[in-house]
């Protein structure tokens, strides 16, 4: 088997921000708990499984930060050289630390993710290098599994599937899974798809591509899907739609799950719960329904925005009085 133990992750019902907007039944897929705190690594092993059936000594990626860390530690686990080709300066650090320390050669290049990609594409074909993004298609036959999963748990399909959009992989892998279960008679009904894009990189919303997409949410800071089509597909085929939201209503949905669900996701993943906040915002009516929300990656991959979002330590003498004063506790405990 080629595994790092990917999968099965958690399906946690909310406890506050349900009620909040009034939705029937709210629950977050926590894909942070894969191996390398992504839902690339449902992808990434069928990928290099399929690589190391065809013999390929090495893998490339292009990446803005997941996919690299994702293949990285696979690459690492099974002998295969790593090469990474990121963006300059447009890859958090938390990512970046994984590719390193898995070993992967990694190339800085100044220029948009949509470039890098077709130098990745280019060069894969030249050179007998496997090409694991997720225009390879064992990388949408892998991060499926993950509709299986919310079936699996919840006894039937949800009925919105909200998603973040940033090359539309996933949103065009989780329609597929839910159309083979319910082809299979292992749902009755199917979800509609919702994908929400960042404003800032939002080319799919304004129909054309963005040259220089601008997003704090860097892992959806994408200018052109390679995906494009199968989300489109997703949406017209279920219903659904895929919509924008801005910078601010991402991190004001980072800082909720936090802050209210205990749920750590890094900013692209809070799109997705943006997006619900947005459509109930905007009337939707969610009173009986079941919504579930996909928070794509941990929050520690991306430490400079939450420490960013939630300011500065408080500072107290090394006193029991001093740190008192600072918090400002409440009542003294009775002596019984």
């Amino acid at each position: 088997m080629i595994t790092l133990g990917e999968g099965d992750t958690p399906l946690v019902r909310s406890r506050a921000i349900e009620k909040e907007l009034g939705v029937g039944r709210l629950y977050f897929k926590l894909e942070g708990c894969n191996p390398t705190g992504s839902f690339k690594d449902r992808g990434m092993v069928v990928a290099v499984a399929k690589a190391l059936e065809s013999g390929a000594e090495a893998i490339m990626c292009a990446s803005t930060g997941n996919t690299s860390a994702s293949a990285s530690a696979f690459g690492a686990r099974f002998g295969l050289e790593t090469y990474v080709l990121a963006p300059k300066g447009r890859i958090a650090k938390g990512k970046l630390s994984q590719a390193l320390v898995h070993g992967a050669k990694l190339v800085s290049i100044d220029g948009s993710f949509d470039q890098i990609l077709r130098i990745a594409q280019t060069l894969t074909e030249r050179y007998e290098v496997a090409f694991v993004n997720s225009l390879n298609p064992h990388r949408i036959e892998g991060q499926k599994t993950a509709a299986f999963e919310i079936v699996d748990d919840l006894g039937s399909a949800p009925d919105y599937l909200l998603v973040p959009v940033g090359n539309a992989g996933n949103i065009t892998a989780y329609w597929k899974g839910f159309k083979e279960y319910a082809d299979l008679g292992k749902a009755t009904t199917k979800p509609r798809m919702m994908g929400f894009q960042a404003a800032g990189a939002a080319p799919i919303v304004e129909g054309k591509p963005v040259e220089d997409p601008q997003t704090v949410a860097s892992a959806i800071r994408i200018g052109n899907p390679a995906s494009w089509n199968g989300a489109l597909t997703a949406e017209r085929e279920s219903g659904g739609a895929i919509d924008l939201v801005t910078d601010d209503e991402i991190l004001s949905a980072y800082r909720a799950i936090a802050e209210k669900e205990g749920v750590f996701g890094e900013p692209a993943s809070a799109a997705s719960v943006a997006g619900l906040y947005k459509m109930a915002r905007n009337g939707k009516e969610l009173r009986d329904a079941s919504v579930v929300c996909v928070i794509t990656g941990t929050g520690l991959k991306d430490q400079e925005v939450a420490l960013q979002s939630r300011g500065t330590f408080l500072e107290a003498p090394p006193t029991a009085s001093g740190v008192e004063a600072v918090l400002g506790l409440g009542r003294v405990r009775s002596a019984t």
